[in-house]
């Protein structure tokens, strides 16, 4: 029992020295020699069933990955399978060549949507709720009350964007586009905006990936929404991180972006136990206490385009090499660690940099005391009264004598005098209490809290910096696009500790 007191003791005294390191998952290729997957869906229960969507088609495996089928060959120009799901016993596929339904598990298909051009043709999302379908393309949300066999385009702005998104909860439908999140609560009759596009400009893509967004997109920082199913919480993946409802979309809040190495997230999802995974063009992240936690740290996989799990909580990842299986990472925990010295080492310690921030910010501790010392001896010190005044007397009086005089028999003003008092005087009740105590309570509180907020951004952005030296350095010579992101986000949280302290980061620390 001793040695386990002492043990834990030694850990919590290591304090900041003290690198926690978590289980890195490990990944396992899926492809059998396929490439260039867009979607995949696993069946949770058994997951030995996976339908996968690759540049040409759908392939379908009934041992887990370990043997493919191909079961859907399309043609055409684009051949992209973007989407796959399930409703009831019905298996739908969203591919750039119209929309295709399974009612075998996926071993046979048949087209039930066309549409009238490329752009309509080009299925990106589908959702089936109360009786109707909900097809999203590239030209419009369409929608089917017979079960696929004639389709109404909408009316409104979701009948002429791209359509991002669809996702149904409890009678309410959620569609998302360019111009903005639309919501219906009587099955898709009549839709209420409730999130607006912001403008944004996309920068730093190749030309292939600019050219394979819609025009209406490239204005807009909407990318993905997810519903958890659990609760009233909806999820948006925008280019400027991740927004929360927490209300089914009445109003919203930004997430935190500690962990993500890029704000531009892409795609958003909801894994088993309302477990948040979004997605980057860096790789794939979960939302553990408060931040992000990389699970794609050993997945060279290039762009990963689309992510699910099973009820194991084993997780899929479809991306532009390939298909890949891994477990997800927990978060870090005292079960697991290293005591890793050499990231630390150069570095100022956390206390120091805790200490400069309050400095710069002028939220020290000690200030506070001294306000109260200063009201407390103002008891002490008597108040100081000095009182001048000018006294004007008005002694007329007359003059008598010679009348031959001159000046004689006039009337004469008296002198003036000047009258002073000095007072002093203390108020022994204010050693008690005095009126400035309430006004020290007041800002005391104020500054309690935004010395909160300032040591919580230091304390994110020190520990956060040391999670990716440990993760850049762990990286392979050849993932080249992932070590600069880190890199890059390495110096972000660089420049972030030197405007928390004024500049004493960087001078502090030896590089």
């Amino acid at each position: 029992m001793k040695k386990g007191f002492l043990l834990l003791a030694l850990v919590l005294g290591l304090g900041g020295w003290l690198s926690v390191k978590a289980e890195e998952p490990e990944w396992q290729d899926l492809s059998g020699g396929n490439f260039d997957f867009r979607s995949v869906w696993v069946n949770p229960g058994n997951p030995k069933l996976i339908l996968a969507g690759c540049r040409n088609g759908i392939v379908r495996s009934e041992d887990g990955g370990a043997s493919w089928r191909n079961t859907l060959s399309l043609r055409g120009d684009n051949r992209s399978v973007n989407f796959i799901t399930v409703d009831r016993n019905n298996f739908y596929a969203c591919t750039g060549n119209g929309l295709f339904s399974s009612n075998n598990q996926g071993r046979s298909w048949k087209r039930i949507f066309k549409g009238r051009n490329s752009y309509e043709a080009d299925c990106q999302v589908f959702f089936s709720g109360q009786g109707r379908l909900f097809l999203g393309t590239k030209s419009g949300l369409f929608v089917s009350r017979d079960q696929g066999r004639i389709w109404q385009k909408l009316t409104n702005k979701l009948g002429d964007s791209r359509i991002l998104a669809i996702s149904i909860k409890a009678g309410n439908i959620y569609a998302v586009c360019a111009e903005g999140v639309f919501k219906s609560n009587d099955n898709g009759d009549s839709w209420e905006k409730i999130y607006s596009k912001h403008s944004t400009e996309i920068s730093n893509e190749s030309e292939e990936e600019s050219e394979d967004r819609y025009e209406d997109e490239r204005s807009s920082d909407i990318n993905y929404l997810a519903l958890d199913q659990d609760s009233s919480r909806v999820y948006l993946a925008t280019a400027n991180g991740v927004k929360l409802s927490r209300d089914e979309g009445r109003s919203w809040e930004d997430m935190s972006d500690y962990g993500l190495l890029s704000k531009d997230v892409r795609k958003i999802f909801i894994l088993e136990k309302s477990r948040v995974c979004a997605i980057t063009k860096s790789g794939i992240f979960t939302y553990q206490n408060d931040r992000w936690v990389e699970q794609s740290f050993n997945l060279t996989s290039g762009e990963v385009r689309f992510v699910t799990t099973d009820n194991s909580g084993t997780l899929y990842a479809a991306c532009e090499k390939g298909l890949f299986r891994g477990k997800i990472a927990k978060e870090n925990c005292f079960n697991n660690f290293n005591v890793s010295i050499d990231y630390f080492q150069g570095e100022p310690k956390i206390s120091e940099v805790q200490k400069a921030a309050m400095k710069y910010a002028e939220v020290e501790p000690e200030k506070i005391i001294n306000w109260r010392k200063q009201a407390a001896r103002k008891a002490l010190l008597p108040e100081l009264s000095v009182g001048a005044g000018r006294n004007t007397t008005d002694l007329w009086h007359w003059e008598g004598g010679s009348t031959t005089k001159t000046d004689d028999d006039t009337l004469r003003k008296g002198n003036d005098s000047i009258d002073w008092d000095v007072a002093l005087s203390w108020n022994l009740g204010e050693l008690i209490w005095n009126e400035d105590q309430t006004s020290i309570d007041n800002r005391s509180r104020l500054m309690v809290q935004l010395r909160d907020d300032i040591m919580d951004e230091v304390n994110k952005a020190y520990f956060e910096r040391i999670r990716l030296k440990e993760e850049i350095n762990n990286l392979a010579i050849e993932d080249r696009k992932k070590r600069f992101e880190k890199e890059l986000r390495l110096l972000e949280l660089t420049a972030t500790l030197d405007s928390l302290t004024g500049g004493f980061f960087s001078q502090s620390a030896k590089h």
